[in-house]
């Protein structure tokens, strides 16, 4: 099923060429040219995603996407002419998924659209495996438990993070710096030599021998990844 764009700019160049460019491209589109129409079809149109134009009449973007977010996480793009950090910040504030300055592309926009629809479909999906499991490993997210071979382990914060981040994505190589980023922040100032020492600390909790871990693997030059592809089956 095509997913549905709803596209609302009181620029009536912008809704006409972007709409041709997401229809091409397979989605069903509805259109609103100020921020009360928008309420309206946001309700009737139930949107997979909304395009939204920050200076309208009537009703501004900000409000709109306010109100989708009292009751909705549907994901929105915004789109201004505004290019000040502020307004890029404060939109992100009040939930928006990405923003655009204008002028922009046609093409660009398109190509934010699928990547927050992927990013959210992703989310979604990761969000259903509650309880990742394998013969000997048992991964509850919900109660932040892990059963290794028949016992409860004991983890700290950081460690169930990052054991829970590598199982979510088996087979997927992870560089030092990409879990630091993820787990710790961008403005980590700490020794990168911390991974090494938390991977460490997991191999002695759940591997049988962690000198030959079956679960958290090592990729010389580059990282770590999680083996384990094939749940319940291990």
């Amino acid at each position: 099923m095509a997913k549905k764009v709803l596209l609302v700019d009181d620029e009536e160049n912008i809704v006409d060429v972007c709409s041709r460019y997401l229809v091409r491209e397979g989605f069903d589109v509805s259109t609103a040219s100020n921020g009360i129409e928008a309420i309206k079809r946001y309700h009737s149109f139930n949107p997979d995603i909304v395009i939204l134009d920050i200076m309208m009449p009537e009703m501004d973007g900000w409000q709109v996407a306010e109100e989708i977010r009292e009751d909705h996480d549907t994901p929105i793009i915004m789109l201004t002419a505004l290019g000040q950090e502020k307004d890029r910040i404060y939109g992100l504030t009040i939930g928006a998924d990405d923003y655009v300055t204008k002028p922009f592309s046609p093409r660009e926009l398109l190509l934010r659209v699928k990547n927050v629809l992927r990013r959210t479909y992703s989310a979604a999906t990761e969000e259903q495996q509650d309880v990742l499991k394998w013969k000997d490993l048992q991964i509850d997210r919900n109660k932040r438990t892990v059963v290794s071979h028949g016992f409860e382990v004991e983890m700290t914060v950081k460690e169930f993070e990052l054991l829970s981040l590598l199982a979510q994505h088996p087979s997927q190589v992870f560089s030092k710096s990409q879990l630091i980023e993820t787990l710790w922040g961008y403005e980590y100032m700490g020794d990168a030599n911390t991974i090494n020492v938390h991977i460490r600390r997991l191999r002695e909790k759940i591997e049988k021998d962690p000198s030959e871990p079956r679960w958290i693997k090592t990729v010389w030059g580059i990282g770590y990844k999680f083996e384990g592809e094939h749940h319940d089956e291990d």
